[in-house]
């Protein structure tokens, strides 16, 4: 069995506010025993439709997944559709029955008439008891080694339900083959330059698959690594990562999908030192992305945020005569931020951000998008001035990204020099 499909059932994943997420933990338990998940569904609650959808899967791929639908009420169809799909009838199961009553009695609530719909099993199926809930899943074996899994929609049920009664019986399937998998993360590079630079060196590993995406702020090395155990893929992984990594050097910021708050903070903490904050356009965005890391209070001291310039002097100690001179977003009122937030914080390092993050306040010298990012530590002040694209949300977002890229670039530069 080497190939799957995912099926999310369920109306309200074809709206805006809600997002299917069951299909990204599927697909990355799938891909590491080697099952290779070729299409993802999203449908709707009809029969018919997913009857449909069923029917066609079974088509292309030898594993079909399907989440939720599985509920008591009258908009659950997924055991009524996929019944239809492969012509098997809906088998009342009264000690599954009994099951869901004594789920209610635990938690003193009588079981409604309704909830007897979740015990039609599809005739021939393996049930799938439900630690947490009180939707049974279902596996079915059919021709020419095809299986289909019925799972609920809420991922504390059948993210257990899967680990414990299918994903072994998959395994076996499966036989030797695995896939690991690993993400780089890169700073400062487009993605086609990062294409450009790696393109000779990932082309030589035949048994691993490379990916290169951008998301709103770098660019991510996607590594998937195939072998006959799992030891011979993490080592294929390594010695892939370890000729990109001294390929593109310092730009590579993360080689196990770190986030940047997350490489910052561990670089902080693993030499003893501290950092603070100063900022403006991104509104204590960074300051929130640093403190989301658990264990960042040993790092973290302060941030400020100063959005106007009566806070920038009042707070940070920026010369007023400095910002009229200049304006506020500036290289020198960024390096005055910085320097204000270290000596107040007595941190060891400091970094602030001044721009223009739209879509109004801007001039024709200073377009929306101009943003300059301040440092400080005990022996310097710098600055470094971009022009960062997109709307509001981005730019600030980018702009956070770049400001802790521009501190952990700092420090791996001062280490270089003592070295």
């Amino acid at each position: 069995m080497t190939s799957a499909e995912i099926i999310a059932v369920g109306s309200e994943l074809l709206k805006p506010e809600k997002i299917d997420t069951n299909s990204l933990w599927f697909t990355e338990k799938l891909n590491e025993i080697g099952i290779q998940v070729k299409v993802k569904v999203i449908v709707g609650d009809e029969i018919e439709t997913i009857k449909q959808v069923v029917q066609q899967s079974l088509t292309r791929s030898e594993l079909i997944i399907l989440t939720g639908g599985l509920g008591p009420t009258q908009d659950d169809v997924t055991r009524e559709a996929v019944a239809r799909a492969i012509n098997r009838e809906l088998i009342y199961r009264p000690e599954i029955a009994e099951l869901i009553r004594q789920k209610f009695a635990l938690m003193n609530r009588p079981m409604l008439e309704t909830n007897k719909r979740q015990a039609y099993i599809i005739d021939g199926a393996r049930v799938l008891h439900n630690e947490n809930g009180t939707a049974v899943g279902m596996q079915l074996e059919l021709e020419e080694g095809r299986m289909i899994v019925l799972l609920p929609g809420p991922p504390r049920e059948n993210q257990p339900m899967f680990e414990r009664q299918v994903l072994p019986i998959l395994r076996a399937k499966t036989g030797d083959v695995v896939f690991k998998r690993r993400i780089l993360r890169v700073s400062g590079m487009g993605e086609s330059a990062v294409d450009e630079a790696i393109a000779p060196i990932y082309s030589k590993y035949e048994s691993i698959e490379t990916t290169i995406l951008f998301n709103r702020s770098e660019i991510e090395i996607h590594l998937m690594a195939r072998a006959n155990s799992e030891e011979k893929a993490i080592n294929l992984l390594n010695d892939l990562t370890s000729e990109i990594v001294s390929k593109l050097g310092i730009a590579v910021f993360a080689t196990n999908g770190e986030t940047m708050e997350e490489v910052v903070g561990e670089l902080l903490k693993s030499r003893g030192e501290t950092v603070a904050v100063a900022e403006s356009c991104t509104g204590g965005l960074i300051g929130m992305r640093l403190t989301e890391v658990p264990g960042s209070s040993a790092y973290f001291l302060q941030g400020v945020i100063a959005y106007s310039n009566e806070a920038k002097v009042k707070l940070l100690g920026v010369d007023e005569n400095l910002i009229k001179a200049h304006g506020a977003v500036s290289a020198e009122v960024a390096e005055a931020m910085a320097r204000g937030i270290l000596i107040k914080s007595g941190s060891d390092y400091a970094i602030s951000v001044t721009g223009i993050a739209g879509p109004g306040g801007a001039t024709p010298k200073k377009p929306v998008g101009l943003v300059f990012i301040g440092y400080a530590d005990r022996e310097q002040t710098k600055s470094l001035k971009v022009n960062l694209p997109g709307d509001r949300y981005l730019i600030r977002w980018r702009a956070s990204q770049l400001a802790m890229d521009y501190l952990r670039r700092k420090i791996l530069q001062k280490e270089d020099t003592k070295i």
